[in-house]
């Protein structure tokens, strides 16, 4: 049984999310035609219905809206990152604008919800990088 952490699959929906991570930028997906974002990528805007969507720049500045500390690994590649923080970010381009990831560069006592954040970026296999959030530097 292999010992690393499940990696993301790009598919053809996702892959420009996962080409602008691996380049150390946060791009999600909008709709040309009413300007909404939406994450996780579909192939219709859930709020206008156009499917007209692009993949567009986004500042990687967010709020804590939730979070849990995973303290049992839930594989086996996941061992030495324990504690291993979960969070569910908002991002400022739009309310409800959430991403799931891991959160780093902090202790789990000093996390509140609306607590603003940054995103990094972790290179994890030479074609995955994943988007992890920690709090905004002083």
């Amino acid at each position: 049984m292999s010992e690393e952490r499940p990696l993301p699959l790009p598919d053809e929906l996702t892959t420009p999310f996962w080409q602008a991570t691996n380049e150390h930028r946060l791009a999600i997906q909008r709709c040309c035609k009413c300007r909404r974002w939406n994450h996780a990528p579909t192939l219709m805007c859930p709020s206008c219905g156009s499917t007209e969507l692009e993949f567009e720049p986004v500042s990687g500045r967010a709020t804590l809206y939730s979070w849990t500390v995973i303290h049992d690994p839930p594989a086996p590649g996941f061992v030495t990152m324990l504690p291993l923080i979960v969070g569910l970010v908002e991002l400022e381009e739009q309310e409800k604008l959430v991403l799931a990831c891991n959160l780093v560069g902090t202790d789990p006592e000093l996390l509140r919800i609306g607590l603003p954040l940054e995103v990094a970026f972790a290179d994890v296999a030479s074609d995955i990088t994943l988007p992890e959030f920690r709090p905004v530097r002083s």
